[in-house]
Parts: C-alpha cells; structure tokens; sequence
C-alpha cells in the first residue's frame, strides 16, 4: 500500500462575485479532483487549532500528524531546519523577508507593497543577502538565505518578539508594524540604506521590476523537536516542496527531501518535476509515503490574482494529481491519497483564514460512485467534518 498527500497551499477561499458567486476552487476545472471526490470520501477539516494563527507553519504540521498545540515552536525555526542551521536551545530564530517598500517616505511612512518583491530568484536574493550579512552578522546575530524572498536570521541568546508577517499587511504603512525591539527596528531601517541602490535591486528596477530594498522580520521561534515520523507511522517517505517550511519540518521528522530542479513555489514551478519525483520515491525507491506541497494558490492568493488562483489549482489536478494517480494505476500498486490545502487563502482578503478547508481521502481499492465536484460547498453538504487536522494523518494510514 502507498500513501500520496497532496496539498495545494491555500487553495481554499470564499465565493467571488467576479466569478459567479463561487469560490477559485469551486470556478477552476478539477475533472480529475472530482472524480476522486467522486469515488472516495469527501468533507471538511480545520487544520488550525482554536486560538492559534492559520499559519502554513500550523496548518501542515497538523496535516503532517503533529498536533501544533504540542509541537509547534515557531515558524522560522522550521525552515532553518531545511537549511541544516545549528540551533542552539537558547537562540531565537527569525523569518526575514526581503520586501518590497516605497522609497520617497521617511522609513516608518513607507509602504508595504510586496512581501516576495516579485518573487525575486534565490540567485539575486543571495546576492542581497551578502550585503546583509557583511552589514549586520556577528557573533550575536547570523543570516542565512532561504529560497526566493524568504530568509533566516538567528539571534543567539536572544529573546521572544511578538510580530507580524508582511504579507498581512500589504498597502499598508510599515510604521505600526515595525518591532518594538530596537536591534531588530534600527536593522530592518538599516536594510533599506544597505538594499535600495544595491545593484541587483538597480538592475530589476531597470528591467521595471520591484526592487528587495527592506526586510522584515517576523515568525520568531525556538528549536523544534518533532518525533520521527516513521517510528510514529512505521511509513517511510519523502517531501517534495520548493518551500524551506515544508523542508524543514521534513528534516524535523526524520523523512527524506527530494531536491526537484526548476521548483519556485511560484505559479510558473515544475510541476512535472514534482510528479515524477513523488513517482520515483513510490515506485522506485519503494518509499511508503509522499508529501507533494504546492505553494502556487497561496501565493496567488496573497497577491489577489484570482484568474492565477484559477490556473494553480488546475495545474495541481492536471499536472501532479492525474499523473501521480495514473503512474500508481499502471504500476498496479494499491494507495491511499489525501488532497486538501492547509488552510484558505481568499482572494479579496489576500491573507490566511481559519475557515475550514475540504478533502479528498481516496482508497483506490474501494470506490464508492457518486456525483460530487471537490469544492467547499460540496464537502460541507457531506455533513463529515473533521476539527482536529492532526488526526487525518492517522485517517490516510488506516488500512481498514
């Protein structure tokens, strides 16, 4: 038996009157997602704890198995992980993204105007973290890049700081939002002065792109310490992500990385990449279990492209679901597969949301035959409602 997740990040959202009064995934074509929903179980579930953020950090260690109440120490501890980053007990770790803000404004008066400027590569973005680090590392504060716009830096012996991701507070004055910590404030004014007119950001503004000419600090956490996936389960298996969070909780619970070319957690990804490579770890590395994340719909959510939205989410049924399934089928391997996003990302508010989210779970040896679309209305009409994500892991592995 094999076990597929495929989750589409924050593919979940709200009816748009701009498409009829449905929702992205309601509006995009799925044939294949509904077909399955079709024949397997479909409902709702909350991957997010009441009381805590609907954060990706949250909501996919729920989806992963691991109850948040119990292991969740922080988002950016998670992707430091990912990045093999020595963590001491003591340190306190830091999501930094490198944002886009306007230039004219004193510092507290400039706007937020792209928490991914423009979802600039990892290649630029190191080249702008080099500046960072000859500017700012010591041996209380170290940066480290991530991937694309998202970045890690870690406070030895630092402390706790109550922040607020960028991407909550796009248009917005960064002023009300800056860390009350003045370390962290003096070097986030600081960046911009070191950012602005460096050469990558000359260079893209040029080209007529958006410059990464600040960061901002956010997600602050300690040392997780996840149990091993596999002595939990007694299932092997391998991430496939482009995004360090979903790395890092890989390496956090003892399970393998798949390193695909070409992946950017963008929309224009590869998704075949991921495919094959979540074919690869079933079939030929004979792994148990396969964790394929997407992030394209929460980052088309986040930057209110609604027809984008449309189009990740069928790139996900079309470009990873159907050859993922049809690659088991010919293979004549029995599997479970869960489908379901972590969390909604709806459009016309560009942020997280704590609604609940529907699922698949389909068993290809038991195939029930009914008419159903996977969408958030159908699976709250199923009345299945699950309130506690974490437990849907242990709902993929049930045999019987």
């Amino acid at each position: 038996m094999k076990y597929v997740v495929i989750l589409g990040d924050g593919m979940g959202g709200r009816p748009l009157e701009a498409l009829g009064g449905k929702t992205t995934l309601d509006y995009a074509s799925t044939p294949v997602m509904d077909s399955l929903a079709g024949m397997g179980e479909l409902g709702l579930v909350s991957n997010v704890p009441q009381g805590m953020s609907p954060g990706s950090d949250v909501a996919n260690l729920s989806v992963m198995g691991y109850d948040p109440a119990i292991y969740y120490t922080g988002r950016s501890p998670l992707e430091a992980l990912s990045l093999r980053i020595d963590m001491e007990p003591t340190d306190i770790v830091f999501r930094c993204n490198i944002v886009n803000v306007t230039e004219a404004e004193p510092y507290a008066e400039k706007i937020n105007t792209d928490h991914s400027s423009g979802e600039i590569s990892t290649a630029e973005a190191d080249q702008l973290m080099d500046a960072i680090r000859a500017e700012f590392n010591s041996d209380t504060v170290q940066f480290y890049t991530g991937t694309s716009y998202r970045q890690i830096m870690v406070w030895k012996g630092g402390s706790l700081q109550d922040l607020v991701p960028a991407h909550d507070k796009l248009g917005q004055p960064i002023g009300p939002y800056l860390p009350k910590n003045q370390m962290l404030r003096d070097m986030m004014e600081r960046s911009f002065q070191v950012l602005n007119n460096h050469p990558v950001n000359l260079a893209r503004a040029a080209r007529g792109e958006k410059k990464a000419n600040s960061l901002w600090f956010w997600g602050a956490g300690t040392r997780p310490a996840l149990s091993s996936f596999t002595e939990k389960t007694g299932k092997t298996g391998t991430m496939i992500s482009a995004v360090d969070l979903l790395k890092g909780i890989a390496v956090g619970a003892g399970l393998s990385v798949a390193e695909v070319e070409g992946v950017t957690g963008s929309l224009h990804t590869n998704y075949e990449g991921k495919a094959q490579a979540a074919i690869d770890a079933l079939l030929k590395e004979n792994k148990d279990f396969v964790y394929i994340h997407l992030e394209a719909p929460d980052e088309m959510g986040h930057q209110g492209q609604m027809n984008d939205k449309v189009l990740a989410i069928e790139y996900l049924d079309s470009r990873i679901v159907k050859p993922v399934k049809e690659a088991l089928e010919a293979a004549g391997e029995d599997f479970r597969m869960l489908i379901v996003p972590d969390h909604a990302t709806p459009i016309e508010i560009r942020t997280h949301n704590t609604d609940p989210v529907p699922y698949i779970l389909y068993d290809s040896r038991r195939q029930a035959k009914k008419v159903a679309r996977y969408t958030e209305k159908d699976g709250a009409a199923t009345g299945i409602f699950e309130p506690n994500g974490h437990r849907m892991m242990e709902k993929l592995l049930q045999e019987d």
